[in-house]
């Protein structure tokens, strides 16, 4: 049972539905914010102690089927020597907004760049000892490069639209840089330890399928394609990404996420049923009772035995305002309705 998930992700008989959560390390946790009180989110990342006690503390107290490792999507963003802050999310000191500024970027190697990453990788995984997977992260190139350029989280992203088509050329150098960076940051905590990974595509939902196929999809190819030989599961979800499916279909994952906003069963046909689906209930929907979660959770396990391949997890993050009680309610009912 320790390796649902891994046998999900490749579409291998399960005895259940696997289950974990975006976001499962965070806000909605007590002793995160505990943690969070005397500690910033900045020094968390960089402390491998501190960050690996963080990603295992949703599995002592969840009970999920795995552990996601603690960290934020601009780490990478190191390896070509931009520093970023948080206020409290994610600010790029000195976004990318001209040609020769993206020509003069040089990247380091992670393990060089980021080594507290892998450590908190390795202190997982002996912590863990044989229990439930780690699963490594990244962003995907467009998501990454998105926030390089823009500078910080936004709406529309409109700095970086200027550039994808304003400059296009100077748009796939950035990308190319960027996605070298990102494999090279997965392929270390595959060295590390880590036993899948999931490409996180934030913002390829605000594109139209011509501008995702060529700005974002054929990068997030490229990353998925390679990590096919390290032997590890490979998870691709695109946020707001349902009219995009039939094109997701070429991004070279094992495991595609789907936000909330599709039926799962619509998604897999328009994927052709070749993935495994992860997903996808609303994250709002655990604001409800704990017995509305679990008539909801029993709706998508039986929507979701229609798939070659299910991991059940919500459409995107859990909502820090979710009591922890009704996220263990739903830990439960998968678990107790999740036969397979």
């Amino acid at each position: 049972m320790r390796d649902l998930l891994l046998r999900a992700c490749r579409r291998q008989s399960v005895e259940r539905t696997p289950i974990w959560l975006m976001r499962q390390a965070g806000r909605s946790l007590p002793e995160y914010r505990a943690l969070r009180e005397r500690t910033a989110f900045v020094t968390l990342c960089r402390t491998p102690e501190l960050a690996a006690q963080v990603t295992l503390q949703p599995v002592e107290r969840l009970g999920v089927d795995a552990a996601i490792l603690f960290s934020d999507i601009l780490v990478p963003a190191e390896c070509l020597g931009l520093r970023v802050d948080f206020n409290p999310g994610p600010v790029v000191e000195t976004p990318l907004r001209t040609t020769a500024e993206i020509a003069r970027l040089h990247a380091r190697p992670a393990e060089e760049a980021v080594p507290f990453v892998f450590e908190t990788v390795r202190i997982v995984r002996r912590a863990l000892d044989g229990g439930v997977p780690l699963i490594g992260f990244a962003g995907a190139p467009f998501t990454l490069c998105a926030y390089l350029v823009e500078g910080r989280g936004s709406r529309g992203f409109s700095a970086f639209k200027t550039l994808l088509y304003g400059d296009p050329a100077a748009a796939h150098r950035l990308l190319d840089v960027v996605t070298t960076v990102t494999l090279d940051y997965l392929e270390a905590q595959v060295r590390a330890g880590a036993q899948a990974v999931q490409l996180f595509d934030t913002w390829a939902g605000l594109l139209d399928r011509g501008t995702f196929r060529e700005f974002a999809l054929r990068y997030a190819r490229r990353v998925l394609e390679r990590l096919a030989g390290s032997g590890v599961p490979r998870i691709y979800f695109a946020l707001n990404g349902a009219h995009l499916l039939e094109d997701i279909g070429d991004c070279g994952a094992d495991a595609v996420g789907v936000d909330w906003r599709v039926d799962i069963r619509e998604a897999s046909r328009r994927l052709g049923g070749r993935f495994a689906l992860q997903g996808n209930l609303d994250p709002a929907q655990l604001l409800a009772p704990p017995a509305l979660i679990e008539q909801r959770a029993v709706e998508l396990l039986v929507r979701g035995r229609e798939l070659p391949g299910h991991v059940f997890n919500l459409g995107h993050g859990v909502l820090p305002e979710t009591p922890v009680e009704h996220v263990q309610s739903l830990v439960e009912a998968v678990k107790r309705h999740g036969a397979r």
